[in-house]
């Protein structure tokens, strides 16, 4: 254990992890769903960090710029288009976070035990170089463009369909007022 300590990667790991923690924790008993969002923000940010400290860079920037740079960002958009409470709201508050807590505090010691029983004590350096990033853009771009494409059209969509539920039409009273 104290060949863990030694070593600088460990300790910058064990601040992130316990930050990603705390903010997934967050995500699951927020009351307010804005807060919620911007702790899976930084849930995100912090496993991008981690997925660094594992020299999986294409990983990281991939989950900064798709789930940081558009999904969390079509969420606040739809939260701010569809004049969702943003505040506080008890109509749709529950009382069920310590649930949602415990069961999310234990599927984190269920993955962990399941990885440390799969890695066991293997170390980084022995696992190999890790994975071009030409390599890995040229093998998704190049054989899975279309399902890329496709994904893309279904979140405009997406966004389109929220624009159009949101949106106010004017009653004939009002039509006729305009004119």
């Amino acid at each position: 254990m104290s060949d863990w300590f030694s070593e600088p990667a460990n300790w910058v790991f064990l601040v992130v992890g316990l930050a990603v923690a705390f903010s997934a924790l967050r995500v699951v008993t927020s009351r307010n769903v804005v807060h919620a969002a911007l702790y899976l923000v930084a849930t995100l940010a912090g496993t991008a960090v981690l997925f660094l400290l594992l020299s999986a860079e294409f990983v990281a920037w991939v989950l900064v710029l798709v789930y940081i740079g558009a999904v969390i960002v079509l969420f606040l958009f739809g939260i701010m288009i569809t004049r969702a409470p943003i505040g506080y709201d008890a109509t749709l508050d529950n009382d069920h976070r310590g649930v949602a807590a415990v069961v999310s505090g234990a599927l984190f010691l269920l993955l962990s035990w399941v990885s440390i029983d799969f890695f066991g004590s293997t170390a980084l350096k022995d696992v190999g170089d890790p994975t071009a990033t030409d390599l890995l853009g040229e093998s998704i771009l190049g054989r899975f463009v279309l399902p890329f494409e496709i994904v893309s059209f279904v979140l405009l969509a997406a966004l389109i369909g929220g624009i159009t539920v949101a949106r106010k039409d004017a009653t004939p009273l009002e039509a006729e007022e305009r004119v």
